[in-house]
């Protein structure tokens, strides 16, 4: 079940991906951001209500408060090196995030068996070797490109607070419920992130009501994306989670296939794609 559930959230998160995307075009990454914090809020609460309300436990609001700090520091790193650097150098770096997950699990009581250390290290070489072979680069160029540009070195902050806000997000579900947690973790990251959307972009966020049908997407397909994972997280370890969630990739790649006719960059994806599945397969052996 658990695999199902991180299955869709790499779908819905493959389609908020595409809404951030298109509103990218017309406004500022610190507005995306926001964007993708504030407009999930209406959808969580949506789905608080259809519930009854949890029991909260203790250590609730500082995991969401946590998760809000880690979440706006890992987003806009990636926004940062994203715009400064290549997405072909910036993706396969930033997968090191599930390595940093993998080992900060295991200090908060995760304990992965090695069939899943096995799994989820096979999973991040394939999502490496995937990129590096559409951006028909060497294997080595994004580690190389870390030295060099300041871009990279983002990735890396984002691949450092990325984990966090994984674990404290699962702190929040366990401390909950999933709709109750997303409701409250994201009013935390926006609570961190409006003030920098003010002082950033104020010319942005007076646009902001014209596209009002994009941010409503962004915000559905991100508080589906955070029910699916956050009810894979009280089913399994959040690296095992994590790792499955890579096929965000395969599924953009099929959106590639069908709509957009991308055949030669699908046939240079295959190997990194069949290390990939290789490694869920043993993530759903060991979980």
């Amino acid at each position: 079940m658990w695999i199902l559930l991180s299955l869709a959230s790499a779908l819905f998160q493959v389609l908020r991906n595409a809404a951030m995307k298109r509103l990218g075009h017309e406004l500022d990454e610190y507005i995306n951001v926001w964007g993708r914090f504030v407009f999930v809020l209406p959808w969580a609460l949506a789905g608080c209500l259809a519930g009854p309300w949890p029991v909260l436990k203790p250590g609730f609001v500082g995991w969401c408060l946590a998760f809000g700090v880690s979440q706006t520091l890992a987003t806009l790193a990636l926004s940062k090196a994203l715009h400064l650097s290549a997405i072909s150098f910036v993706t396969p770096l930033w997968k090191i995030s599930l390595v940093v997950l993998l080992a900060m699990g295991y200090a908060v009581g995760e304990r992965p068996s090695a069939l899943g250390i096995a799994g989820v290290l096979l999973s991040v070489l394939g999502v490496y070797l995937l990129n590096v072979s559409r951006a028909r680069i060497s294997p080595w160029e994004p580690l190389r490109a870390l030295v060099r540009e300041r871009g990279q070195r983002y990735t890396l902050v984002a691949a450092c607070f990325y984990p966090p806000a994984v674990l404290t997000f699962k702190q929040a579900v366990v401390t909950s419920d999933v709709a109750t947690a997303t409701f409250a973790a994201y009013a935390a990251a926006a609570l961190v992130m409006t003030p920098v959307a003010l002082v950033t972009s104020p010319r942005h966020l007076a646009a902001v009501p014209r596209h009002a049908l994009a941010f409503a997407a962004l915000g559905l397909f991100g508080t589906l994306t955070s029910l699916a994972h956050g009810l894979a997280y009280t089913l399994s370890l959040a690296s095992y989670v994590e790792a499955v969630k890579q096929t965000d990739i395969v599924f953009a790649m099929l959106v590639g296939l069908i709509f957009f006719k991308e055949r030669e960059s699908v046939r240079q994806s295959i190997p990194g794609a069949t290390v990939m599945l290789a490694g869920m397969a043993l993530l759903a052996l060991a979980g």
